[in-house]
């Protein structure tokens, strides 16, 4: 069989259905490999800065490596803006979307709500903007965690001068995350807190 034998769902057999899952499951092993050419499709966005949307990426993914932060913080950090191309009104949330499955819930929130933060460094230069859009998430456990994503990761890396890790730096990281089993409780661990910076594995990358 290379394709169904139905034009309705619920027309569908029992065959059908057993080759679409194991089709879709071949498919789902390969999602690393899709996002990180995505990654590089950035730098064929609108982009003003000093450096691309992918360098943007990059130096902040360097950033959150070499402050000791761990996997999930590094890839997450990596993959905060790829809904820059296709979903420019919501791209914090495109892209927790692609994370929720494989990485801790603390990342997932902050990459969902780093728009808003991001707010407090320019909303005040813009005419209808509220530089303290963050603030609708105040009391929030993961409030400070987001701050600090902000500030030092995601505001910072604008940098031309910055020593940038390599995409290919990251990409093992990528696909040990992306093959993780969805929705692992023992990853998601709602209400876990882990630390962006970890000085002594800084020190020792």
């Amino acid at each position: 069989m290379d394709k169904v034998s139905f034009t309705q769902m619920k027309d569908g057999t029992k065959e059908d259905y057993e080759f679409l899952t194991a089709h879709e499951i071949d498919h789902t092993k390969h999602t690393a490999k899709r996002l990180l050419k995505a990654l590089v499709d950035l730098d064929e966005g609108l982009s003003g800065y000093q450096i691309t949307r992918l360098g943007h990426s990059v130096q902040s993914a360097s950033r959150a490596w070499r402050d000791g932060a761990d996997i999930d913080w590094v890839v997450s950090a990596l993959l905060h803006d790829i809904g820059d191309i296709y979903a420019p009104y919501n791209h914090d949330e495109y892209a927790a979307t692609i994370l929720k499955p494989f990485v801790r819930e603390q990342c997932t929130w902050c990459v969902a709500t780093h728009g808003d933060f991001q707010m407090v460094y320019y909303g005040h230069h813009l005419e209808g903007a509220d530089p303290n859009k963050r603030d609708r998430h105040a009391g929030h456990q993961y409030f400070d965690d987001c701050a600090t994503f902000c500030e030092r990761w995601d505001q910072a890396s604008f940098d031309p001068d910055y020593d940038d890790l390599p995409l290919e730096f990251f990409a093992p990281m990528v696909e040990q995350v992306f093959d993780r089993r969805p929705y692992d409780p023992e990853v998601i661990r709602p209400g876990t807190r882990e630390p962006l910076v970890n000085p002594e594995v800084a020190a020792e990358r």
